[in-house]
């Protein structure tokens, strides 16, 4: 099957047309259609947030304004007698590609290339592992899949900047949100000792601990479980047993708004809490939290539009 070829046909549509054409290709005979629409494509963002560290900016480029719909034949006579039964009667221009069946897994990985981090970090997709590291920096290798990124957005990156810049060798981590384990796994090939994250959702855990296992990090030095903190009091006693170097939360301003507390509670003396994924007009909801529940913010950076804070506990 690796050998079979495909012909990939994308109809452009505008949008208020999409469930009409759709509609007459089903009437047509097509047995199953792909359909693409920007507002769709950010509702799946949206709903499968907890599994990626955000898409990379071009694929959300190039979804900007688009709807189409895809549909597939095999490249033969076959497929062209098909072809002409599902396009009856619709006047449409279209594309046509050809596709190898190994394309279907893999033509999205071309929206993801190294990236350079800070002063030490290099984010490199798994399938470009033999790209040469430039000096001076410290590969993290990570296979993102569909909806996992590999830091490219700016939320993420004034994170992994965070990391890099406060993580202390030897140190202890807590990651919590911790999707793809993107920001775990950096401190941990940055010199951490031991790093624990945590997700909302299992599937998290294994995708997190495959992406450790391509940076030659094991278990010996990194737990992932799943769960949420602000209910589960068995799994926050259990992460409580430890005091954390740094804590990281890359979530959403709705989620770190409650994190502000129990935080307190996981933080080593002098620890440092670094929290991102906040849009700049909530920013200040974040900054207010902070200091009513006893943060020194010690450096507020800004990204197209993302906020991130680095704070710790003020000394009594």
């Amino acid at each position: 099957m690796d050998d079979s070829v495909w012909l990939e046909l994308i109809l452009n549509v505008k949008t208020q047309d999409l469930d009409d054409l759709s509609g007459r290709l089903i009437q047509n005979g097509v047995p199953g259609l792909v359909v693409e629409d920007e507002s769709e494509f950010h509702t799946f963002l949206e709903e499968n947030r907890q599994y990626w560290d955000y898409v990379d900016d071009e694929l959300l480029e190039n979804m900007k304004g688009v709807s189409r719909i895809k549909l597939y034949v095999t490249d033969d006579a076959d497929g062209e007698a098909q072809l002409a039964r599902y396009l009856k009667g619709i006047d449409l221009p279209y594309e046509r590609h050809v596709l190898k069946e190994n394309d279907w897994a893999h033509s999205w990985q071309k929206y993801y290339h190294p990236i350079p981090i800070g002063t030490r970090l290099y984010i490199v997709p798994e399938w470009e592992r033999e790209e040469a590291i430039p000096d001076g920096r410290v590969a993290l290798y990570l296979n993102p899949g569909l909806t996992f990124g590999t830091g490219s957005h700016a939320s993420t990156q004034l994170c992994l900047e965070g990391v890099e810049q406060y993580a202390k060798e030897g140190g202890e981590v807590l990651d919590l949100g911790c999707g793809s384990g993107i920001l775990s796994i950096a401190s941990l090939v940055l010199g951490s000792a031991y790093a624990v994250a945590v997700d909302i959702d299992p599937k998290a855990v294994g995708v997190a601990y495959e992406n450790a296992a391509l940076s030659g990090i094991g278990r010996d030095r990194y737990l992932v479980r799943a769960g949420d903190v602000l209910s589960d009091q068995t799994l926050f006693a259990e992460l409580a047993q430890r005091r954390y170097q740094l804590v990281l939360a890359n979530i959403v301003a709705d989620v770190i708004l409650p994190l502000c507390a129990p935080v307190k509670g996981l933080l080593e003396e002098g620890g440092i809490f670094i929290c991102s994924g906040i849009i700049d007009t909530r920013s200040h909801e974040i900054e207010t939290a902070l200091g009513n529940h006893g943060y020194e913010i010690i450096e507020k950076k800004e990204k197209n539009g993302w906020v991130s804070f680095v704070s710790r506990l003020r000394r009594e």
